[in-house]
């Protein structure tokens, strides 16, 4: 009877513990903060696990340079973030029913719900903790151009989370996050030495059609559901209309202005690829 009675204790502090958890930190006032707060801290999370895990298992990692092992441990925290926000944003987008035109809720520019805004906010999370590194670090993780992208991305999603207005096309935005991957797999394949490797060809061949669907056909898309939907995008605030005008126009430039490099790099590639038989 003691045992259980104390059992019953633990699990009723536990429980109490839950609701106020829930009553507080993830009620509506609160729960923008908390998210962008918890974003900050998986970022830290991930950046530590990321060293601890390549330390450990990765023969390369310990031949790094300070900054390279800085950047190895940016990029794995910037993989994680790209994999869990795609994945949200696609599931919003594509198969959540938040924003169907079919739902009878109002404009699809003034819908969000804790689940929507909960992964904005870890978004904007790590963007803060991204930027804060690229700016302290200035220009050894990235040059300018990061810096405008992280700015624009979390000047827009924080917009979204805190007005709730929007959210839709910021998952749209979002989903371009899913060449990140990608975009990180080749560096470290270069800064291990396997750049005239298969695989590094392949994550190539990869990043050309990722990018081109997520960043450019996406992006399309974006423009043309706004055309159809533009009496509920007037109906926003001033700001939230020139941040959906405004911040994908730019993003559409720059990823147009970074695919004319990709796929130079990629003709390079191959063109090497092909001319070595020849070679030998």
């Amino acid at each position: 009877m003691a045992v259980s009675k104390r059992t019953a204790m633990k699990f009723k502090s536990v429980q109490n513990q839950a609701e106020l958890v829930k009553s507080y930190l993830l009620s509506d006032p609160y729960l923008s903060y908390t998210s962008v707060l918890s974003g900050i801290f998986a970022s830290k999370m991930v950046y530590d696990l990321s060293h601890l895990i390549s330390t450990s298992y990765f023969r390369t990692y310990s031949g790094l340079t300070k900054i390279q092992r800085i950047e190895w441990n940016n990029r794995g925290m910037s993989t994680a973030h790209a994999i869990f926000i795609s994945t949200m944003s696609l599931y919003f987008v594509f198969w959540s029913d938040l924003y169907s035109d079919q739902l009878l809720a109002g404009p699809i520019t003034f819908r969000s719900s804790q689940l929507s805004s909960f992964s904005l906010g870890l978004s904007v999370g790590y963007f803060i903790s991204d930027l804060v590194m690229i700016c302290w670090l200035y220009p050894a993780l990235g040059g300018m151009e990061y810096v405008v992208h992280h700015s624009l991305s979390a000047i827009a999603v924080a917009y979204s989370l805190f007005t709730g207005e929007g959210q839709l096309y910021t998952f749209m935005v979002l989903i371009s996050e899913v060449t990140t991957p990608e975009i990180n797999m080749r560096w470290f394949l270069d800064t291990a030495g396997l750049k005239k490797s298969n695989a590094y060809l392949i994550n190539g061949v990869v990043i050309f059609f990722a990018w081109l669907v997520a960043r450019i056909l996406l992006f399309v898309y974006l423009f043309n559901h706004v055309y159809l939907h533009y009496e509920q995008v007037m109906q926003m605030h001033i700001v939230g209309r020139l941040l959906i005008f405004v911040v994908p126009a730019a993003l559409a430039i720059m990823n147009l202005m970074w695919f004319g490099k990709i796929v130079k790099g990629l003709m390079s590639t191959l063109a090497k690829n092909v001319s070595r038989p020849a070679m030998s």
